[in-house]
């Protein structure tokens, strides 16, 4: 039995005469949270959900999210698809977020309406898509409790199944909690039948409030100070001109990038907590052995790099590089894999340990057979050799105007707030792609963007970790040609050609 101590004996007399029933096939959870990085520390404050798998399964240290914000970086977790194919572009309903090709096109082919052919039993609690309104359940799930709107922690609307329900003092990563113990004590005794469930809380996104019981517990924390920590560009072809032109933060918003990184930490405690009482549960009903969990994120997060102040939506590290740990059936312990992995490949890893055919349209691949010989020497070089593309839609436009802030109309700003002293942390013409190249021991990626000045960024992460140097300009002129061609075919590539 798993040494976790918040286990309650409560919890364990209850539930010790309850008996696993899930046939030959596996259940599935899936912990999804929101604005989670790694370059800045971000799993720190999860010590039991890292003790749990680093003692009984695999890190993957190199897992990006094929877009660096919310609603398209989950509907690729549900699709398996590029956002160029779920055309779920940025977080506004006319960018597609839980916009009608989504409801009508792309629902009904998701994962949750494979897994239920497959004879799963569905759950799903916290975040959907930003744009959910509440109006129904998703298509594929027994049970939903899907947020309205965007992340928040107070004051907060749930669709429960067939009604929705308005919370004003629950912290809803607690909620999220109840909800899902409820689903797996009821599932577990359910003879013959898996389950797959998703819970998505709300940490660390935006508005950062912790549960009152880990208010504080970091308030001798500061941002980490990282070479690029509010560091401006030496010359306009050093960076594109959104953090080119880039400010010095002033001492009140490095101030206030300090609170946010804090309140950010702990907000993710309830969040440790959360996992390790669901694992608990598995444990005490002896289901755990027959369970994949899942903890992952759905985009990074920055924190003063570029003297950009607090987002994501930008083609580094920081927001594109999220966590990825794995427990299971087949998955051996203390492993720690380098494989070059996306966000997209869950999906149809998800099916591959459910029995299921991985549908045509899905862009990424099963890590399955990777996970399961990841302490193989012997295992094919091949499989560190890939690149991955990351594409991105920025969302300025007049509805993200910001009067306040001393932008004009015209210049189609978004993410422009007072508590970042008016540094914008989009505009329409942040659009990019990149290719995020491992090959032949190479560490690289390569970044073109939608604009007048068509743009260039380029870095050898293996020499340049925090991307300070862009060698975009100072590529030889064939080698250019190439990483445009391969991005070219990457950005309309359909199906398993997508998977290079």
């Amino acid at each position: 039995m798993l040494n976790l101590p918040i286990v309650s004996t409560f919890l364990v007399l209850c539930m010790t005469s309850l008996a696993r029933g899930t046939g030959n096939l596996p259940n599935i959870l899936l912990l999804l949270s929101d604005d989670q990085d790694v370059e800045l520390h971000g799993m720190f404050p999860l010590q039991r959900t890292r003790e749990l798998f680093a003692s009984s399964g695999a890190q993957l240290h190199n897992v990006y999210t094929p877009t660096p914000l919310c609603c398209p970086s989950r509907a690729s977790v549900l699709t398996g698809q590029y956002a160029h194919n779920h055309r779920t572009l940025n977080n506004s309903y006319s960018g597609g977020c839980y916009g009608s090709h989504w409801r009508e096109k792309m629902e009904p082919q998701a994962l949750p309406v494979l897994l239920k052919q497959q004879g799963y039993r569905t759950f799903y609690a916290g975040k959907y898509l930003n744009h959910y309104s509440g109006d129904e359940v998703p298509p594929g799930w027994d049970e939903f409790y899907g947020l309205h709107g965007n992340s928040r922690y107070y004051n907060y609307t749930l669709r429960e199944n067939e009604r929705n329900v308005s919370y004003m003092d629950m912290y809803l990563t607690d909620l999220l909690k109840e909800r899902a113990l409820s689903f797996i004590r009821n599932a577990t005794q359910q003879e013959g039948q898996p389950f797959f469930a998703i819970i998505a809380p709300p940490a660390a996104h935006a508005p950062y409030t912790p549960a009152p019981r880990h208010a504080g517990l970091f308030a001798n924390v500061k941002a980490l100070r990282t070479p690029s920590f509010n560091q401006l560009v030496k010359t306009p072809l050093d960076k594109h001109w959104l953090v080119a032109s880039s400010k010095a933060l002033k001492q009140n918003t490095l101030a206030t990038i300090d609170k946010y990184f804090q309140q950010r930490w702990e907000t993710l405690l309830a969040v440790d907590e959360m996992v390790a009482e669901l694992a608990a549960l598995l444990d005490v009903t002896e289901a755990i052995n027959d369970t994949y969990i899942i903890y992952t994120s759905d985009n990074g997060y920055h924190m003063g790099q570029f003297a950009q102040p607090f987002d994501k939506r930008q083609p580094y590290e920081t927001d594109i590089r999220v966590p990825l740990l794995i427990r299971g059936p087949g998955v051996p312990v203390h492993c720690s894999l380098h494989v070059p992995i996306s966000l997209l490949d869950l999906a149809p890893t998800i099916l591959d340990w459910a029995g299921g055919l991985i549908p045509e349209q899905m862009n990424g691949r099963s890590i399955k057979q990777d996970l399961e010989h990841c302490h193989d020497e012997k295992l094919d070089g091949a499989s560190y050799q890939r690149t991955l593309l990351i594409e991105y839609w920025g969302e300025g436009n007049s509805h993200t105007f910001n009067p306040k802030c001393p932008w004009q109309l015209s210049d189609n700003m978004a993410g422009c707030t007072l508590d970042a002293d008016c540094h914008c942390q989009d505009t329409r013409n942040n659009s990019y792609a990149c290719v995020r190249d491992f090959r032949y021991h190479m560490d690289r990626i390569y970044c073109e963007f939608q604009d007048k000045e068509n743009f260039v960024e380029a870095y050898d992460l293996a020499q340049d970790p925090y991307q300070m140097n862009n060698l975009g300009f100072d590529m030889l002129p064939i080698e250019r040609a190439l990483y445009s061609l391969l991005l070219h075919n990457l950005t309309k590539c359909a199906g398993p050609a997508c998977y290079t």
